[in-house]
């Protein structure tokens, strides 16, 4: 045998020794009988873990969950399912199970240390399919975020806003802000505020707030319009307007509302305030 070889025999050697020290497997010990016997354990362990697959995906499909939520169930009762499987194979092989599942709590601890963001997003992800505080097409606000939920992923919730900016957001920062959902019930109240002159009386503004108001068939008459006087301001009255609509139509009515006041006070010669200073300059008395 010519150097080289002799050498490349040397490392493979070497190699194989590191192998078996790292490993408990003595790969010279292993006889045909155990590998007829590891390759029967590992049909077993793929036809056991095929059969509480197909069990656990006709469970999921009688529920009623996301199917986000649904395939990231599935993979980690596949993982975990592999995992055993491969502790049983080494088993096979004689190899510790103390080393096994050191092993197994190292390449975890890294996985976790290297993915820490990655699992926050993840499982927050989950506790949003779960909880559920929003539904794709709601119009809300995450945090300082306002458009309509397009998609809630496993990690990110992605937002359309009114500029048609798609916004993804990390789930683990829509677990920890406040969510505003403005779709979730079927009815909203409008508020319009108005500043009038202090000349102006009382039961005129009120009585233009509320023609505007049933001027609307949009604006429902239960609960009913409501117009009163709000507070006084250094230079006006203010006054409120409170009406209710569809929450798919609130928009609309909004804008409707406050340019049909607008008019109405025109017609009515009822002056909408603004903020001014009165200026008296008082002559030199002699």
């Amino acid at each position: 045998m010519d150097i080289a070889g002799a050498g490349a025999a040397a490392l493979t050697q070497k190699a194989a020794t590191e192998a078996e020290e790292v490993t408990g497997i003595h790969f010279s010990s292993i006889s045909v009988q155990q590998l007829l016997d590891l390759a029967v354990t590992f049909g077993i362990s793929f036809l056991v873990i095929w059969i509480v697959l197909k069990i656990l995906d006709r469970v999921q499909k009688l529920s009623h969950l996301d199917d986000t939520v649904k395939s990231f169930i599935r993979s980690t009762v596949k993982a975990g399912l592999w995992i055993i499987a491969i502790g049983i194979l080494l088993g096979e092989l004689n190899i510790n199970s103390t080393t096994y599942a050191a092993i197994v709590s190292i390449v975890g601890l890294a996985l976790s240390l290297s993915l820490q963001g990655t699992l926050s997003n993840m499982f927050s992800g989950m506790t949003i399919l779960t909880t559920k505080p929003f539904t794709a097409g709601d119009w809300g606000e995450i945090g300082e975020v306002a458009g309509t939920v397009t998609r809630v992923e496993l990690f990110y919730t992605i937002m359309l806003t009114a500029e048609n900016k798609t916004i993804f957001i990390p789930n683990s920062e829509v677990a920890g802000a406040t969510v505003v959902n403005y779709s979730r019930q079927h009815e909203r109240r409008i508020e319009l505020k108005l500043g009038v002159d202090y000349e102006a009386p009382t039961e005129l503004v009120k009585t233009a707030l509320l023609d505007a108001a049933r001027a609307d068939e949009r604006i429902l008459t239960q609960p009913e319009p409501f117009a009163g006087l709000l507070s006084y301001q250094e230079s006006a009255v203010e006054f409120v307007l409170y009406v209710w609509a569809k929450t798919e139509d609130y928009w609309n009515v909004y804008f409707s509302l406050t340019e049909r006041v607008r008019k109405i006070f025109h017609e009515r010669g009822i002056s909408i305030a603004y903020n001014h200073l009165d200026v008296h300059i008082l002559g030199d008395k002699k």
